[in-house]
């Protein structure tokens, strides 16, 4: 794409990196840094395509690419907040990159990385370099959501790779919280309870810092209790 080749042009070695997971419930943000050696055609965003046309993109870019992964946790997530854990992912995958950038060029807005670049809003739909990214990152990750689906088999993660949706949102009511869930989350938080959460705590499936972190937000979350002409009304915080 033209945008890619200004960039190349001023900057010599350019690399595009997107993410994947990010407005999950669920499971790590994954990201990608990519350098493509050679011409890959047919990219676009990822979540523009299907899987199987995704899954062989993939294979093509991991053959005419250098390709590196950065990966944030949930914990990271919960600790951290979503937008700083990306980056973090980001700067993961930059760093795990066998060349070294000159210049980036990161879907988004708002994101400064640890190499110089610019952020380019839909930047997957303008970039082949960042559509590469996007589909790295998004097909890594889903394969993850899968294994965590034959860990935790009341989940259907193979299917919703841990979005919100209606199915997620009812396993999470009938099943409870998982440790891979984003506990700061509000659709996630709203079915967990300081007894579950100390319960996590005990057999370190959480860090001490994510527990209290996550201990404060429930306590934010406890109704308060006003009157008005003599009636209890209950009011939820957030």
């Amino acid at each position: 794409m033209r945008i890619d080749d200004f960039y190349k042009k001023e900057y010599g070695l350019v690399v595009g990196v997107d993410e994947a997971g990010r407005g999950c419930l669920a499971g790590p943000v994954v990201a990608a840094a990519v350098f493509l050696k050679e011409n890959v055609e047919g990219i676009n965003d990822s979540k523009q395509l299907s899987p199987k046309i995704r899954e062989e993109l993939f294979g093509m870019i991991m053959k005419k690419a250098v390709v590196g992964i950065g990966i944030a946790t949930p914990e990271e997530i919960d600790i951290l907040n979503i937008f700083n854990a990306t980056k973090i992912a980001m700067n993961r995958a930059l760093e795990n990159l066998s060349v070294k950038p000159a210049f980036v060029l990161v879907d988004g807005k708002g994101i400064e990385l640890n190499i110089p670049g610019v952020c380019l809003v839909k930047g997957d739909q303008k970039s082949k370099l960042i559509g590469a990214a996007s589909i790295v990152a998004k097909v890594i990750r889903d394969r993850m959501m899968e294994k965590f689906s034959k860990i935790y088999p009341q989940f259907s993660f193979h299917e919703h790779k841990g979005y919100a949706t209606k199915k997620h949102l009812d396993e999470l009511k009938h099943h409870g919280v998982l440790p891979i869930h984003r506990m700061s989350f509000k659709p996630v938080l709203e079915n967990l309870s300081g007894e579950i959460l100390s319960e996590f705590l005990k057999k370190n499936l959480i860090s001490k810092e994510r527990f209290e972190k996550i201990s404060n937000l429930l306590g934010a979350r406890r109704n308060v209790v006003f009157r008005k002409e003599g009636v209890g009304h209950n009011l939820t915080l957030f």
